[in-house]
């Protein structure tokens, strides 16, 4: 995702039980790796306690799968995808979108909880970028291992005119002040994050979309226990969207309804 998605302080991992209860016998532990400091999709409230759309999204589906329990475990975006290689965690749960460069390693779950299209976004007084051409020698802030940093590599190594990319920490969440400041140009964001980090409307995006995406789950690939819960996952999420359940978290958290299918 856009900057936002870095989370966990200093990168280190943390855990967060999703209940109270120890699992009953014959129910397996999913070890979900998600972040604390991405608002409205994975953060943690004025309490402590992880929440987000992301996060009560797999607690409604974890309601709906007796056989498994699930646990979340915090840290840095950029460790989620190592930890999931590593067999540290089991599960990645952070409005992942599957690209080309991730379906060579991972897997991914087949029925999508929500869609969204990146585009470009500046501050609101930028009337000079529209277009990734424009971007050649500016400075677009984005986050190491996300779909949208993939779009900028991308375009770098299609051309010889080169962005600069910046990458931002995973704890900082000043995207809208380096926007408006001017240490930066632009960042790439889908639909949706704009108004969820910028509620008073200092950016705006800009230009034709540059990717359009479903958003999934990414478990092990060639691993027959993750192909068995990504479609118990799956079966849970097609109930979620038959009985409004999704939606209705969706238009919670979020502020609208991203979960309905784009026209492909």
């Amino acid at each position: 995702m856009i900057v936002v998605s870095g989370c966990g302080a200093g990168g280190e991992p943390t855990a967060q039980a999703s209940g109270g209860a120890e699992p009953q016998a014959g129910v397996q532990t999913i070890v979900v790796g998600t972040c604390t400091a991405f608002p409205q999709v994975c953060f943690l409230d004025e309490n402590g306690k992880l929440t987000g759309f992301d996060v009560e999204l797999l607690r409604k589906i974890d309601e709906r799968l007796p056989e498994y329990a699930f646990e979340f475990q915090t840290m840095d975006f950029g460790n989620l995808l190592l930890s999931l290689e590593t067999n540290k965690i089991d599960l990645v749960a952070h409005v992942m979108e599957k690209n080309p460069e991730r379906e060579q390693k991972y897997a991914f779950s087949s029925e999508p909880y929500a869609h969204w299209r990146n585009r470009i976004v500046v501050a609101k007084t930028n009337e000079t970028i529209k277009t990734l051409d424009d971007l050649q020698g500016k400075k677009v802030l984005t986050s190491a291992t996300s779909a949208e940093a993939q779009i900028v590599e991308n375009y770098n190594k299609e051309h010889d005119a080169k962005i600069d990319i910046v990458y931002q920490s995973g704890q900082a969440n000043d995207t809208v002040s380096q926007l408006v400041s001017g240490r930066v140009d632009a960042t790439i964001a889908a639909d949706f994050v704009v108004p969820v980090i910028d509620p008073t409307g200092k950016l705006k995006q800009v230009g034709e979309e540059l990717t359009s995406d479903d958003v999934l789950y990414v478990l092990r690939k060639g691993d027959a226990d993750s192909a068995k819960l990504s479609a118990a996952i799956d079966g849970a999420v097609k109930q979620l969207k038959e009985d409004g359940t999704l939606s209705d978290l969706s238009v919670e958290w979020l502020g609208s309804d991203v979960t309905a299918d784009h026209a492909k």
